[in-house]
């Protein structure tokens, strides 16, 4: 530190981007278009004492720039940006706040809250217009310059999963762990976790291709939260793109690659869930930690005319500015950078409306979609948008361009309208179940761009979707107005746990047919993680405030003989999509083409057996789908729904067929004897069939 101490800032590089370590000293460069001189500091080993202070000698292309030599890599380091403080024109420096490099890619300590990290004045009659000369950095968290030195992944490789064999496991990393008793205290909670061989073993027995990670970026411990003594468990609150939550990672940044490295050595492809829509500075009466103090009117979208407020199009306070070509960069750098360094194979886009907003709105060849779509890195990877925000035209499912996938909502919301016993929905359903054509189908877009779910993390788990009429979010201290208010669950006759074993019994009946509608469609199934052994959340749908048991994963409901008979139910379907590509069309296709005589690709049923008439005239229906195997011969799977609270007898629609039964959701045991004819479908329960046909058009 000592030579770091005396030694002049030379001039640099303006790239790239971030502080970068070549061995002989450290090169420093940062964007800001409106500053007017931005300051280097530099803290003791303990980042408590500021050691030095000293200003980037070049700005080139708005980059600012300086180059430290002989410093060394854990170096210790943030920002100060001088400029104007004028919010009512969109420009808010304040060189009294440090600032975090928006590229550092490792935190020293969390952030303690304090007036200080505002760059107004508290309580002041003129609010967020005064200039508030508290120095923040005692509360802030810093940057560490990182030794860029390759990750040893060995023989690993990142497996190769065609979208139609995906299977999606919607995780939290430190919930998965936290109650686990078979792991060591200080490995809970922690990206070591993930790679355990004991939770990687539970993913294949269940069939999982893919695990969805939530958000893994340094998040905020929100002020709010703090007060209320609680915590941001989610973690959508984004305090740095490029470094890891250090909670996750005690031991260093490699735990994250390592457990990569094992999930792809076990052929499990890894997803990040992503936050770029908006920061954790929030609005105008947010604090200043970053992107706000660095240059506030270029990060963020502003009111045009009035530049003191936000555009909040997120409903998170702000919004990022991606039309601009810097910010943009920021994104694009970030994505490439967790690609490349920890190995990520997908990503899932919060809020992946505003992300494609324009001067204009939403644009499905808006610039973020453009660069990612053309970059040789990125393009290859799997890219998942949420396709909603709060803005104007905020919904915009089956809008994005070829090469993403979207969370389908319409799928969620029919599938429970449907096993809830609405009427109406046997239209919507017969939709969902072919890959939502309807929404799709456009552009040379497959079906696996529907992301199918029943349930997130945003919302019930399956346990309590079919236990819980209303939310029960009383202990997020919102006197339980928090959260969606219309689940389209249901109880079956009592909130929440009850010993009555005919309710328990629909509820589970229930709990089958929605895993089996989610398995059995065309498209990206997505599984949230418990709902294969029925955790619970007691009845919260909004658990984004929960670091404790309540969010965390029961595995005790894993090794009790209803979890265990869960989770064996959901491996045999993930088994029957494997073997069945009837249940995973690639392409939509003609569903009226005759790939054998009187047998079309698709078609639907009455349970008489008969065409079906009109698709809302009934709630009851039959799906075959017909599929070519590499051999010539048809693969062909028929799905019998009876979303009524009474048994049904369907009668087996023409031709005859050898067909087998594979799949009855109304009992434990997963198949039965061929059947002859007529098969009796029970309440609130499915039955899969399945034949062979040697192909052919007479």
């Amino acid at each position: 530190m000592d030579a770091t101490l005396s030694a002049p800032l030379l001039p640099g590089s303006p790239y790239p981007l971030g502080a970068t370590s070549d061995g002989l000293g450290i090169n420093f460069a940062v964007f800001s278009a409106n500053a007017t001189q931005i300051e280097l500091c530099l803290f003791d080993a303990k980042a408590r004492k500021e050691l030095r202070r000293v200003r980037l000698p070049e700005c080139t292309d708005e980059i600012w720039h300086g180059y430290l030599p002989d410093a060394q890599p854990g170096l210790i380091y943030g920002y100060r940006a001088h400029g104007p403080y004028d919010p009512q024109h969109g420009h808010r420096f304040n060189p009294n706040k440090l600032l975090i490099d928006p590229y550092a890619r490792q935190l020293h300590a969390p952030l303690r809250w304090g007036d200080a990290l505002f760059g107004y004045r508290m309580g002041h009659p003129r609010g967020d217009l005064t200039l508030d000369r508290r120095d923040s950095a005692p509360l802030m968290p810093k940057g560490i310059v990182t030794a860029d030195v390759p990750f040893n992944w060995g023989n690993s490789r990142a497996p190769t999963i065609g979208w139609q064999d995906t299977v999606v496991y919607e995780v939290h990393l430190r919930g998965a762990s936290m109650q686990r008793d078979d792991l060591r205290v200080p490995i809970r909670g922690t990206a070591a976790a993930l790679g355990d061989a004991r939770f990687i073993d539970h993913l294949l027995r269940l069939g999982i291709t893919t695990l969805e990670i939530m958000p893994v970026h340094a998040f905020l411990q929100d002020r709010f939260l703090i007060e209320k003594d609680l915590r941001n468990y989610w973690g959508y609150s984004t305090l740095s793109y490029f470094a890891p939550e250090p909670a996750y990672t005690p031991q260093g940044a490699n735990e994250l690659r390592q457990a990569v490295r094992r999930l792809h050595a076990a052929g499990i492809q890894v997803w990040l869930d992503v936050v770029y829509n908006h920061t954790c500075e929030g609005n105008e009466w947010g604090p200043t930690l970053s992107w706000r103090g660095l240059d506030n009117a270029s990060y963020y979208r502003l009111i045009p005319g009035e530049e003191r407020h936000y555009i909040n199009d997120t409903g998170c306070g702000n919004t990022l500015n991606l039309s601009h070509p810097r910010v943009l960069q920021m994104v694009m750098d970030s994505l490439r950078y967790w690609a490349e360094s920890y190995g990520i194979d997908g990503f899932r886009f919060d809020l992946g409306v505003t992300l494609g907003r324009e001067g204009t709105g939403f644009d499905p060849g808006s610039g973020f979609f453009d660069a990612i779509l053309q970059d040789p890195v990125l393009a290859r990877c799997k890219l998942i948008s949420e396709p909603w925000d709060i803005g104007p035209d905020g919904y915009q499912l089956g809008n994005h361009p070829p090469g993403f996938a979207e969370w389908n909502g319409v799928f969620r919301d029919t599938s429970r309208r449907y096993w809830r016993g609405d009427e109406g929905q046997r239209g919507a359903m017969m939709d969902a179940l072919t890959g939502s054509r309807s929404l799709f189908d456009r552009r040379h877009r497959r079906p696996w761009a529907s992301v199918n779910f029943i349930t997130s993390h945003d919302g019930f788990t399956l346990a309590d979707l079919v236990s819980y009429a209303e939310r029960h979010n009383e202990a997020n201290g919102e006197d339980g107005q928090d959260g969606h208010p219309d689940n389209l669950s249901h109880n079956w006759g009592a909130e929440g746990p009850t010993d009555d074993p005919e309710i328990r019994e629909t509820r589970l009946r229930v709990t089958r047919a929605l895993l089996t509608t989610l398995l059995c469609a065309d498209g990206t199934p997505m599984i949230l993680a418990g709902d294969d052994f029925g955790n619970s959340q007691s009845g919260n749908n909004n658990a984004y405030c929960q670091d404790n048991p309540l969010s965390w994963l029961d595995w005790t409901q894993a090794d009790s003989a209803e979890g265990r008979e869960l989770s064996e139910f959901v491996s045999r379907l993930t088994a029957l999509r494997r073997a069945h590509p009837s249940l995973r069309a690639e392409r939509y296709g003609d569903p009226g083409a005759e790939l054998a005589p009187s047998l079309r690709r698709i078609g639907w049923f009455e349970p008489s057996g008969a065409p079906l008439g009109h698709p809302d005239d009934g709630a009851a229906l039959a799906l075959r789908r017909c599929a070519a195997r590499a051999d010539g011969t048809l693969d062909i799977t028929l799905l019998m729904m009876n979303p009524t609270a009474e048994p049904m007898a369907f009668t087996l629609p023409a031709p005859d067929l050898a067909w087998t039964q594979e799949l009855d959701t109304s009992a434990l045991s997963s198949a039965g004897g061929p059947p002859d004819g007529e098969v009796q479908v029970q309440q609130h329960s499915a039955v899969l069939l399945s034949a062979t046909h040697p192909g052919g058009v007479a």
